[in-house]
């Protein structure tokens, strides 16, 4: 298990998380849209909504924290990542707004995670 979880990138992780969190939030109201006439509403289960803001934030937290202390030091995924979740956290809020603020907040989240992931790779690369 140890050397598996050595072979996955937590940005690919947080990239992977991020991306379902969008597709759960935008593309499953296209085709799950009558489940709530069969008592089951899928869409708006704040337990399921909570949790996959909880998950990428942890994972986020652990692969940008991992990827600055260890490889490359820059700020910038972190504050990407930051400014992605407040929006996140923020369409939970202002829940009028939920559709404007979850296409830049996926974004941010994701290119935190890329940018994480380049500059971990680009680290890797000149110390060898």
């Amino acid at each position: 298990m140890k050397r598996f979880l050595q072979n996955i990138s937590l940005d690919t992780l947080g990239i992977s998380a991020s991306f379902i969190c969008a597709v759960h939030c935008a593309v499953l109201p296209l085709f799950f849209s009558s489940l709530p006439l069969f008592g089951l509403d899928v869409l708006r289960n704040k337990i399921f909504e909570y949790s996959m803001i909880g998950l990428a934030g942890i994972i986020g937290c652990f692969a940008l924290y991992h990827g600055y202390k260890k490889h490359h030091h820059k700020k910038l995924p972190l504050i990407v990542f930051v400014s992605g979740f407040i929006l996140l956290a923020g369409k939970e809020i202002f829940l009028s707004f939920e559709l404007i603020l979850l296409a830049p907040a996926a974004l941010f989240i994701i290119t935190a995670h890329i940018l994480n992931f380049r500059f971990c790779q680009k680290n890797k690369s000149l110390s060898h």
